[in-house]
């Protein structure tokens, strides 16, 4: 399938929006006017983030109206969102006099769960948060390649999650060379292309201010290791700069070997409750893989990961792979996508920020004392670590 060309005009103009001036105000009111949210609603302001972090704000909705006032010592990025409601819109707060307007409808998930399209709320008042709109207009336009790849191929993926579902290996290995299974993973090597492509194109235009790093963390659900290059690529300023700090903090974290790490409980596909402090009984080395279906770092090493399992399982090795993906669907897809022979969890119980993980693939490789003997060891270097140990 042949993907839009993106254009170099269309990419410029998006990346260096320039704001108008305008007067500066002693602390910033946001005041919302939106029809369609009942009275006791509660609406957040929940900064943009890789951290699990705790609301900034929080107001109640009084005749489809509220009000957020305060005053920021530099401007940031936060989702304004409706408690225990999906949807969000990214917005920036500055001190500025900021109105949110616009109409929602509720709409009813399958879970039992509500969620509102925010993100169609006009925001007026903030010339930064404009800025904000333009840059992140990008994953807009990736979420539309997204759906047409996926109306595409509706009927070659139908197929394929119902051979997935009766575990018919030879359909299953019909369809991957099929003409259209050819076409769908072309597809989507070209899409994930793209996504690298674009990201980073919008990244480095922004690299000499916070933008840089705000929209390394506002594109993405965590960072990957082939980030470190963007990262560097940063202004100084950029890089000292409150995102820059936050970026930095992530791809870099502290070291943890020679330390012990905590224990956690998982629960597998049948919903079992397992220990880590279970899983490392009677072996001798355990890798703790944190993984997610969309990163496409972590599914590369999968290969690897396979080949180092069949050769040290049986000395004593074995693997942990925890998925910090959102849905639970996504994870199984690709579970039945990648055969892993290994235990596999979905992280439902916060392990990830307990080991402080803050990019995937994140691995942490412990003895059976729960040890740290290695970390972020991967390809050549994981088998030469695994080489050494069971020498």
């Amino acid at each position: 399938m042949k993907m839009k060309k993106i254009s170099g005009l269309a990419i410029l103009g998006l990346m260096m929006l320039s704001c108008g001036s305008q007067p500066k105000v002693d602390g910033y009111v946001l005041k919302g006017n939106i029809e369609g949210l009942p009275d006791g609603t509660h609406v957040q302001l929940v900064p943009v983030s890789h951290d699990s972090e705790l609301p900034f704000a929080d107001t109640t909705v009084v005749n489809g109206q509220f009000v957020f006032t305060g005053k920021m010592e530099e401007p940031r990025a936060f989702h304004l969102l409706v408690k225990d409601a999906y949807g969000s819109r990214n917005l920036m707060l500055e001190n500025a006099q900021m109105e949110v307007t616009g109409k929602l409808v509720a709409k009813k998930e399958s879970d039992g769960g509500v969620s509102y399209n925010l993100s169609s709320l006009s925001v007026k008042g903030s010339p930064l948060s404009a800025r904000y709109d333009s840059l992140l207009s990008a994953r807009t336009y990736l979420d539309s390649l997204y759906v047409s790849n996926a109306r595409k191929f509706a009927v070659f993926d139908s197929l394929m999650m119902a051979a997935y579902k009766s575990k018919d290996q030879a359909k299953i290995k019909e369809l991957r060379q099929s003409a259209d299974g050819k076409a769908r993973a072309e597809a989507d090597k070209v899409f994930f292309g793209t996504v690298d492509s674009l990201y980073h194109q919008v990244v480095m235009a922004n690299k000499d201010s916070f933008w840089g790093p705000l929209m390394m963390i506002s594109f993405t659900g965590y960072l990957s290791e082939d980030m470190k290059p963007w990262y560097e690529a940063l202004s100084s300023a950029a890089k000292e700069s409150y995102y820059g700090q936050k970026v930095k903090e992530e791809l870099y974290p502290a070291g943890k070997e020679g330390t012990v790490v905590p224990d956690f409980k998982v629960k597998d596909k049948s919903g079992k409750e397992v220990a880590l402090s279970t899983l490392r009984q009677g072996k001798k080395y355990v890798l703790i893989d944190f993984w997610a279906s969309w990163c496409n770092p972590c599914r590369k090493e999968i290969p690897n990961l396979k080949k180092l399992y069949a050769q040290y399982s049986e000395k004593g090795f074995e693997i942990v792979s925890i998925s910090i993906d959102q849905k639970k669907a996504d994870w199984e897809k690709a579970l039945k996508e990648e055969g892993l022979p290994w235990p596999n969890f979905l992280d439902e119980t916060g392990v990830a920020a307990l080991y402080k993980v803050k990019f995937v693939p994140t691995m942490y490789l412990i003895n059976a004392d729960g040890v740290m003997v290695g970390e972020n060891l991967r390809g050549e270097a994981l088998a030469e670590k695994l080489k050494e140990l069971f020498q």
